[in-house]
């Protein structure tokens, strides 16, 4: 079922161009979206009903939702079902709250000169939970908990109306919303939704100071146009999965996990990175019979047959390592003999599951980890989403007037070598008095 790309007569220092990878382009959406967002600035809600409409195909009772209706869609959670969410949401806040342990840090760089550093959350967030080919309550938990740790005051959230629900967001979004302390809800979805919660609707909404969550191209697009006026996470594309494994790798466990981030979405990218041929068609096997048997099998072929999966075939795993860094995938499996020893070695990957006991599967939902992940390859230079997604970090300067005296002719140097006298002069007045007019 996956195209095959055979790396092993290469010797590359970066493989990247030759890896399996899907279209998104952002670029062009941006043009479908800006004259959303700019509408809402200046009609709000009626350019929301406008929208609502035309997206959803619904528009619901009201924009927001009354948190009695999430507390009753809690009330009517199955109870195997209610204690899976409490169990993921305590996981992750467990996480969370040792990313949250970051207390001031005071450097003293000289008698009377410091420096401390401080960590602060941002006063609102909006996050967003799609609610498309399927309601990601998950996605509530990964938003809400770390948002939470970090101390955020004000948490608003916003998730598609849904024509089967009354026109109201998903019943098992809303009551993970309950469970989580959130009341600030609204049944806004797409494009629109990040508009309402950068930019505020008067009388409605509020402006967030950051915009985070997964969604489509045209959600991605949303938070690029608006980028600046707020913070945002980032600018996730489809989910992807690639494993890096050896010929000691369950081949029916492999293709589990592929066809497992397959079922997200046909634009889902699932890679296998091997030295094993045999594991390889083993593979190809495994998912033929478990693609025909799934629920969402249409979807899952169009995933695996894509341009962006395959089976890339390396002569060793260290080359499949440099494989894998240059993928930089959202999720990265590692099924080998010894797993910890090769995952040590990873050095680009949104996350790491290390051997057979820990499938993607187990960090969408309840492993205590972010499944708010960088997609396309920027992991390699960002981060999921965690606590310091929700907080900023300022600097404090203290130094008293020795310290200054100490080193103000080197700032005083600087200033003029940049020829920004002024700059030079602020100094040179506490410096000096007597000089002050002389600069």
């Amino acid at each position: 079922m996956l195209q095959t790309i055979d790396l092993r007569d290469l010797d590359l220092d970066d493989y990247a161009a030759l890896l399996p990878r899907g279209s998104f382009d952002v670029d062009q959406a941006l043009a479908v979206v800006q004259p959303i967002c700019r509408a809402v600035a200046e009609e709000g809600e009626a350019a929301l009903l406008r929208f609502s409409q035309r997206f959803d195909g619904v528009v619901p009772p009201s924009w927001r939702v009354d948190p009695e209706l999430a507390r009753r869609a809690a009330q009517d959670l199955p109870v195997d079902l209610r204690q899976a969410l409490e169990l993921a949401i305590a996981r992750r806040r467990a996480v969370a709250a040792v990313e949250a342990d970051c207390p001031d840090r005071r450097v003293e760089l000289a008698p009377g000169a410091t420096v401390t550093i401080r960590s602060q959350p941002v006063g609102r967030v909006g996050l967003y939970v799609p609610g498309g080919l399927a309601p990601l309550a998950s996605s509530v938990i990964m938003n809400v908990v770390p948002a939470q740790a970090a101390g955020v005051a004000s948490i608003a959230l916003a998730s598609p109306p849904q024509a089967d629900h009354g026109g109201w967001p998903h019943p098992t979004i809303l009551a993970t919303c309950h469970l989580l302390g959130v009341e600030e809800i609204y049944a806004v979805g797409g494009a629109q939704a990040i508009a309402l919660l950068a930019l505020g609707v008067p009388g409605l909404c509020r402006p967030v100071d950051v915009v985070s969550g997964p969604g489509n191209v045209y959600v991605a697009a949303a938070k690029r146009a608006l980028r600046g006026k707020v913070g945002i996470d980032s600018e996730a594309g489809p989910t992807e999965i690639a494993i890096l494994a050896d010929a000691a790798a369950d081949p029916d466990l492999v293709a589990a996990d592929l066809l497992s981030q397959a079922e997200h979405d046909p634009m889902a990218g699932a890679v296998l990175v091997t030295d094993s041929p045999e594991l390889a068609a083993r593979v190809d096997q495994a998912l033929a019979q478990r693609a025909g048997r799934t629920r969402h099998r249409d979807r899952v072929r169009k995933a695996l047959g894509g341009p962006q999966s395959g089976v890339l075939l390396v002569r060793d795993l260290e080359q499949g390592l440099a494989v894998v860094n240059a993928y930089a995938a959202e999720h990265l499996e590692i099924m080998t003999a010894d797993p910890a020893r090769v995952a040590a070695r990873v050095v680009n990957a949104g996350a790491i599951f290390i051997g057979p006991s820990a499938p993607v599967s187990l960090g969408d939902y309840a492993a205590g980890s972010t499944h708010v992940l960088p997609t396309g390859g920027a992991a390699r230079h960002s981060s999921g989403l965690t606590v310091a997604s929700f907080r900023k970090v300022v600097h404090l300067i203290d130094y008293d007037a020795a310290a200054l005296a100490a080193i103000g002719p080197a700032v005083e140097r600087f200033a003029w070598a940049e020829d920004l006298p002024a700059h030079a002069a602020a100094v040179t007045a506490r410096l000096d008095p007597a000089r002050r007019a002389d600069r």
